[in-house]
């Protein structure tokens, strides 16, 4: 017999409050409630998920595992109940897409309402992830459509180009910036900062700071374009970013903005999925939406 989702949901709470009383209270059913279906759900796997001690509950290494698969199963359930809610609304498709973090930060969120706005039948849900991760997810079936970095690992996807992003070096208003456009090589003799470490940019960065057989050191990793400019601004180092993205917040900054002139610093992006889309499908109309967004 399986586990209800309930129990698991009760489970996770227990799991994060290490209280049963404060988790039966979320749960809105009485503590000994709570008792006998965790005790059930421990007879269900064969194992003991929870120490139980006077100060709380304490997950044994069962129940740590326990933990990350309950989290998932409680999450698909609510991404199907949404997506249910959807078809229940009178959206008859539901298309899954998942951008880079360079074309969430530019281009894709535009160009995604528009598509939106011309076929009010489909409903898109849009997040943002890495390219590695987007490959991985289309590939899976997790997405339906991705938008990646050209040169980034696709296996066997079914690949159509989107749009072009320049990178560019970008200083603090006090920095003096003697040379446009800049060679990547001369920035790294100062402070740099980048996106975190999964990030395609700073990827690419390290690699082409490898094949000069230099290192570049990152003074400050961050998540987010955003946090990234405002480190620029408050002087801890220069940026490397698409130029769309520093335009978006040069003003409000105070930035400067320089091309770099290397040839790779212009990026090919793509859309990808797992096959080419049926002719005429919302999955095609999106593709080819896309496409020609870029023109």
């Amino acid at each position: 017999m399986l586990p209800d989702v309930d129990s698991l949901a009760l489970f996770v709470k227990a799991a994060e409050t290490r209280n049963l009383t404060r988790a039966a209270e979320a749960c809105f059913i009485t503590v000994p409630a709570a008792s006998r279906r965790l005790s059930l759900l421990e007879h269900q796997f064969k194992v003991q998920v929870f120490e139980r001690h006077s100060r709380g509950l304490q997950l044994t290494p069962a129940g740590e595992h326990l933990l990350n698969h309950a989290r998932a199963v409680i999450a698909a359930m609510n991404l199907m109940r949404a997506e249910m809610l959807n078809y229940a609304l009178g959206r008859n498709v539901v298309l899954r897409i998942v951008g880079n973090t360079s074309a969430m930060a530019q281009f894709l969120p535009a160009d995604v309402a528009a598509f939106q706005n011309q076929h009010e039948e489909v409903r898109i849900v849009l997040e943002e992830a890495w390219s590695e991760e987007v490959v991985r997810r289309v590939t899976i079936g997790e997405a339906d459509l991705g938008i990646i970095i050209e040169g980034s690992e696709t296996a066997n996807l079914w690949l159509q180009p989107y749009r072009v992003d320049q990178l560019v070096a970008v200083f603090s208003a006090h920095h003096e910036v003697t040379e446009t456009p800049l060679d990547f090589e001369a920035l790294l003799a100062f402070d740099l900062i980048g996106l975190e470490g999964g990030s395609t940019l700073t990827k690419l960065l390290m690699e082409k700071a490898r094949q000069a057989l230099r290192t570049m050191a990152l003074r400050v990793q961050v998540r987010s374009f955003e946090a990234l400019c405002r480190s620029i601004q408050s002087g801890l180092g220069i940026g490397i970013m698409p130029l769309a993205v520093a335009q978006g917040f040069a003003l409000s900054m105070n930035l400067k903005i320089c091309p770099l002139s290397n040839d790779w610093a212009m990026r090919r992006m793509q859309i990808c999925t797992r096959t080419p889309p049926q002719s005429d499908s919302p999955l095609d109309l999106l593709s080819r939406h896309l496409i020609n967004s870029a023109v």
